[in-house]
Formats: structure tokens, C-alpha cells, sequence
């Protein structure tokens, strides 16, 4: 009674958990109704990967397919959005191993985990003056500092810090440790934050519009 009581109280996991079970019982039209909220997080994943679109859209398709194929498997354990998200990166892992594409890899991705960056200074990088630029040019430079990224801190920071996963739900889909997510995270944000600051006359100010917590993305 208490578990039935627990999910009248979260009308959104009641209608996942229902949902997961008219599919297992045969409803497979119902699947795209429960993978649509994370369709986004999906791509985004395979693509932080990638860094092909063309491969990302396929990778994400076959990895729907798959958590399809494999519905029953779900135990529940997880959430339903971090399952899914483990099959995409395991997917796009495995398509980029195929194409050989790791032999571009940046050498960042050589680093050791217990590696160090150092940082040329100690700002907040997410301190982007809102005068340098509109937001939808910090978007494209952005973008181009993450392809500069090694993949272990791309896609670490592409699920935590532009697809608002948990540290948690981070490491659960990429298979790795909290303590991971963590260091990775970081070591992202003050590269990123290195390889922006050019493009941005090196204005970087602890007044700045995004002082708050507010990004550009």
C-alpha cells in the first residue's frame, strides 16, 4: 500500500511505470509516448560522442530500437531516462570503435584520470560578459570548444552541464564513478572556460551577467 501510495503522489512516474508495462505487455505503439521526453538527452549523447550529427541521429535510433527490443530487461532499478541513456552511450561507443574515429581523438584524451589541468586563472568560466556577444554566438563558439574537448570530459559535461542529468544519473549512464563525474566535470569547465576566454577579448569578470547561474545554452 505504501509503494501503490508513493506513486499516486508522482502522477509523472505513475505514468512512466504504466506506460513501461502496457509495452511489455504488447502496447509497442505506446513506446514513442515514453522515450519522446528524452529524445533530446539521447541525441545530445550520441553526439557528444560522435561529433557527427548524421551518426548521432542513427546511433540515437538504434539505441531507441534497442531499449525497445529490450524493454523487459528494465528492472527498474534506474531510471527509465539513465537505462536509456547507458544503451545510447554504449552504442555510440561501440560506432565510434567501428569507424576508428578514437585514432582523431584529441591527445587530452590521452591524459591520465588523476592527470591536472591547470588553469590560466581562477574565474568562474561560466562568467561570459553578456556584452561580448549574443547568446546564440557564445552557443557556436561553444560548440566549437567542445569538439577541442577529449571525449571523457565532453560528454561528461554535455549530460551534466547542458542536459541537467544528476552527478548520479551522470555516472550511471556513462558507467563511471560519482568521484569520476566530478573530476572530469571540472577539468571540462576550466578548459572550456580556457578556450573561450580568447574569443571573448579575455573579459573575464566575477560582475558578469552570467554570475548568477545562468548559461549560455
Amino acid at each position: 500500500m505504501l509503494g501503490e501510495a508513493s506513486l499516486l503522489e508522482n502522477p509523472d512516474q505513475l505514468n512512466e511505470a504504466t506506460l513501461i508495462g502496457r509495452i511489455r505487455d504488447g502496447e509497442n505503439e505506446l513506446f514513442y509516448e515514453l522515450v519522446r521526453p528524452y529524445e533530446r538527452r539521447v541525441y545530445a549523447a550520441a553526439f557528444a560522442i560522435l561529433r557527427n550529427e548524421a551518426d548521432a541521429d542513427d546511433v540515437a535510433q538504434d539505441a531507441v530500437l534497442k531499449a525497445l527490443k529490450h524493454i523487459r530487461q528494465f528492472r527498474g532499478e534506474a531510471k527509465f531516462s539513465t537505462w536509456l541513456l547507458q544503451i545510447t552511450v554504449n552504442e555510440a561507443r561501440m560506432r565510434r570503435r567501428k569507424d576508428h574515429s578514437d585514432l582523431m581523438e584529441p591527445i587530452v584524451d590521452r591524459q591520465e584520470e588523476d592527470g591536472s589541468y591547470t588553469p590560466r586563472d581562477f574565474a568562474d568560466w561560466r562568467e561570459i560578459p553578456s556584452e561580448s556577444l549574443e547568446r546564440t554566438e557564445v552557443r557556436q563558439m561553444l560548440a566549437e570548444a567542445l569538439a577541442q574537448l577529449g571525449q571523457i570530459y565532453r560528454e561528461v559535461f554535455v549530460l551534466r552541464d547542458m542536459q541537467h542529468l544528476s552527478i548520479e544519473d551522470t555516472a550511471n549512464a556513462l558507467g563511471i564513478s560519482t568521484a569520476s563525474v566530478k573530476t572530469r566535470l571540472l577539468r571540462a569547465r576550466l578548459m572550456l572556460r580556457d578556450l573561450l576566454a580568447p574569443g571573448l577579448g579575455g573579459a573575464w569578470s566575477g560582475k558578469a551577467s552570467f554570475a548568477k547561474g545562468s548559461k549560455p545554452w
